[in-house]
């Protein structure tokens, strides 16, 4: 199974700006480098469909995962209570640091066992409860 994906470049740790379409070992051995080095960000979609989309920002161990149905819908899943519903993490959005709150953030090992899921499966609703902005 295919997907196309773009992520954090391991040389430049910047977002790249090349969409790849490859197999998941592929995504997951870039997924593993960028986690030896601490964080990361993800956009993924399934081969062939322009949504959903799902990315996947991760520092350190915590992780948030963003739903884009539609070019104008989005929501972020629920969290796991890895972080206290009323703190803040900063996890990397594209190239900066965004705060989002403790209600959002998952295990890192968590979020990417769903993305791995949603690329599988094909479907995001089943990750879990969503909340949409």
């Amino acid at each position: 199974m295919s997907v196309q994906w773009t992520a954090t470049a391991l040389e430049s740790g910047r977002l790249s700006a090349i969409e790849r379409c490859t197999d998941l070992a592929v995504l997951s051995a870039h997924f593993n480098a960028l986690r030896s080095g601490g964080q990361g960000y993800l956009e993924v979609r399934l081969s062939g469909s322009e949504f959903p989309l799902l990315t996947l920002g991760f520092q350190d161990d915590q992780a948030v995962i963003h739903l884009f149905d539609d070019a104008g819908r989005s929501s972020l899943l629920v969290g796991d209570g890895t972080a206290a519903a009323d703190s803040v993490v900063q996890v990397p959005i594209m190239d900066d640091l965004a705060v989002i709150s403790g209600n959002f953030v998952l295990a890192v090992d968590r979020a990417w066992a769903l993305l791995r899921n949603f690329i599988q499966e094909g479907s995001p609703g089943e990750l879990g409860e969503w909340c949409e902005l």
